[in-house]
């Protein structure tokens, strides 16, 4: 006969009652009170809840399957990760056969002898790398790094042992006595150095976060003196309010995005008699020509002030075509010029709120407005360029615009005096940012910017790594190009003292040259190397704290994008191989410095910009409304197979590796925050050595 548990029925009814919901695919517990829950001792004292066995069993049971139902979904998730990887590793190429492809005659075709070249060194480097850490590891276990580090001499007392021992820790005990005279003070001075680097460009990036606190507390902005049209309130009356203005839209190969920016452009609202619109087509695909042309022709017949410029002999890239449009005879006519990239809209109303400024105030010579992005939210790659592109804008432009009326002109969404552009010596075709160029010329002419924060110009960000490294390439080769070409002029320019040191020290030599430089090399080369010679070290503070703090004040001017605080940090660390290099090439006028790719376009454009080019004002844009559905819907053409592929990055996937096997190796040395930083930065190596952050390359 089974026992009798009368004292289980009989407290059956205490505890916390449990209810369970069966939620697929989760469950969930729900505890309810009672008033039998708390019991009190004979004292007045609370005593302990008694929980009943039963209910107990279940709740463990619940979390367990919640737990496993996490790590199930954790496994679904890292296996299509790893097939998403795999697939797209085997779609992918090397720079070594982009460029064997690009010569040949048959582009499918890809060389595989250079692919098994170069994943061999892949892994030989990977193996040389695992031996290292395994020999350090065995030191530290059999305890020879104490011996060394005790004696650092030459001299050491062997065990009697096996030989191998014996030549394994000789030859230990020599490499740490030879890193300790030899690598380490060179190490540490290095690492110094690039620490008092690191403090000065921090130290300045604090400051310019200050001034754009300021502007913001005092309300500084740029206001006209006064307004066009303000006298009159018919603008094709052509008034003398209404000074005559030239646009120009520069653009090549670029058939994604014309007829976006010529309608945009076509739907200024400013009198027909006193503008004219030069479409600058430096296209060498015939079809493209076509197609630009006729969108021309078809604005024309609608009565917009459009004109098609083709160069036969296309010399100079950017600099060469805006060169050429301005040697037009009619140019003389007209008092300023507006410069839109093909992929810019501007808003109907952009003359109207930037040409005022210059009314009254003979010595501006240069209204820059700001970029806003329509695929800024399109992939993790477009979000990180947001927050750089916002700090530039928000901080960096208004900041310098406001306080000492000089910055870098953006070579778009801007309208320049030509008198200025004259006053200069126009475009020139030495380096490949001809508007840095001609803004320094400028400057030491004595005109002054103005930068309009709340003027936006809608336009597009690379959404391809590929696409975004060639781009970052060029701005950071052609600022090295043209400091050792502006440097004498510089020094005998009639410019104040402090204008010259500004341009010298803050514009050219800490913003373009020792941030790529600090950057690359404390975090991709010191660090890791300071973890196989642990006498050099970096503190901390300098590893995380000073980072995170840089990274938020970059982060404040765009909000939204805090969530990606920790990947932006690791992505511009991996973007300083890509900065540094083209530091270097353009420093030292390498083959790489004088390279201009166009940046690709997606053709992307909101809703609210296609409707935005249906409501030009009537009294200047009657008969100039563009066809929403063309614009939208542009016809494709016959449609070709996609062909898309990875690239995949040499240098990135070798500095991948230099930085996991020193995570691996700062384990050993106990460095918590080196060890975190070393890691997380070795996977963003890798995710972008493998090009796997953006869209893939068509």
């Amino acid at each position: 006969m089974a026992p009798s548990f009368g004292w289980w029925d009989k407290e059956a009814h205490r505890g916390t009652p449990v209810v369970v919901k069966m939620e697929n695919p989760n469950w969930s517990i729900a505890e309810i009170s009672s008033p039998d829950d708390d019991e009190y001792d004979a004292g007045g004292g609370r005593a302990s809840r008694k929980k009943n066995a039963k209910q107990i069993t279940w709740v463990l049971l619940l979390k367990a399957h919640r737990a496993a139902g996490c790590l199930t979904s954790l496994a679904s998730a890292a296996v299509s990760l790893a097939s998403a990887v795999r697939r797209r590793v085997a779609s992918g190429r090397t720079d070594s056969d982009a460029a064997a492809t690009a010569a040949s005659s048959s582009p499918a075709e890809e060389s595989p002898l250079l692919r098994s070249r170069f994943y061999s060194f892949i892994k030989i480097f990977l193996w040389m790398s695992i031996l290292l850490l395994c020999f350090e590891a065995a030191a530290y276990l059999k305890g020879w790094h104490l011996s060394a580090a005790a004696s650092q001499m030459p001299r050491m007392v062997l065990p009697t042992s096996f030989a191998v021992r014996v030549l394994l820790e000789s030859l230990y005990t020599g490499w740490v006595s030879f890193r300790v005279e030899y690598i380490a003070p060179a190490l540490q001075f290095l690492a110094d150095a690039c620490v008092i680097l690191f403090l000065i460009q921090s130290a300045d990036r604090l400051i310019l976060c200050v001034g754009c606190f300021l502007i913001r507390l005092k309300g500084i902005k740029p206001i006209p003196k006064r307004p066009i049209g303000a006298s009159s309130d018919d603008v094709e009356s052509g008034g003398e309010d209404y000074p005559r203005v030239l646009v120009q839209i520069p653009m090549c190969n670029e058939k994604e995005v014309y007829q976006q920016s010529i309608a945009a452009v076509c739907n200024l609202d400013w009198p027909r008699p006193n503008i004219m619109v030069q479409v600058l087509d430096d296209s060498d695909d015939p079809t493209t020509q076509a197609l630009i042309k006729e969108e021309v022709e078809n604005w024309q017949q609608k009565g917009a002030p459009i004109v098609y410029l083709h160069r036969e002999l296309r010399v100079g890239y950017k600099a060469g075509n805006l060169k050429s449009a301005m040697n037009c005879s009619y140019v003389k006519d007209y008092e300023f010029v507006a410069i839109f990239d093909a992929d810019f809209q501007p808003m109907p109303d952009f003359l109207k709120r930037t040409v005022p400024h210059f009314t009254d105030n003979e010595d501006l010579g240069l209204v820059q407005a700001r970029w806003s992005f329509v695929n800024k939210d399109e992939n993790l790659l477009t979000r990180l360029q947001n927050i750089n592109m916002c700090f530039h804008f928000e901080v960096e432009q208004q900041v310098n615009g406001a306080f000492i009326n000089f910055f870098g002109f953006n070579g778009t969404a801007g309208v320049w005096r030509i008198r200025a552009l004259e006053d200069a010596g126009g475009w020139l075709e030495r380096t490949t940012v001809e508007d840095m160029d001609i803004a320094v010329r400028a400057h030491l002419k004595g005109w002054k910017f103005i930068f309009l924060n709340d003027v936006e110009c809608q336009c597009e960000l690379p959404e391809s790594y590929e696409a975004y490294r060639k781009q970052q390439h060029r701005w950071h080769s052609g600022p090295m190009q043209l400091f050792r070409l502006c440097l004498p002029n510089i020094i005998r320019s009639e410019i104040g003292f402090w204008k010259k040191s500004n341009l010298i020290f803050l514009f050219f030599l800490l913003r373009k040259l020792i941030l790529p430089f600090y950057s690359f090399t404390l975090f991709c080369i010191i660090l890791p190397l300071t973890m196989f010679v642990p006498e050099a070290e970096l503190p901390a503070w300098v590893v995380c704290y000073v980072p995170a703090t840089m990274s938020v004040l970059n982060i404040l001017p765009a909000p939204r994008s805090f969530p990606f605080i920790v990947p932006y940090l690791l992505f511009e660390n991996t973007m300083s191989v890509t900065k540094f290099n083209a530091m270097i090439s353009g420093l030292f006028q390498l083959g790489s410095a004088y390279e201009w790719v166009v940046t690709k376009k997606s053709g992307r454009s909101s809703e609210n910009d296609l409707v935005s080019m249906t409501k030009a004002p009537e009294e200047t844009q009657d008969s100039s409304v563009p066809d929403l559905e063309t614009i939208a819907n542009p016809d494709p053409g016959p449609k070709k197979k996609s062909n898309k592929h990875n690239r995949i990055y040499q240098k990135e996937l070798a500095l991948a590796f230099l930085l996991l096997t020193a995570s691996a190796r700062s384990l050993l040395s106990a460095h918590g925050i080196h060890f975190y930083f070393l890691l997380f930065q070795g996977i963003s190596f890798l995710l972008v050595g493998l090009d796997l952050i953006g869209e893939q390359i068509d």
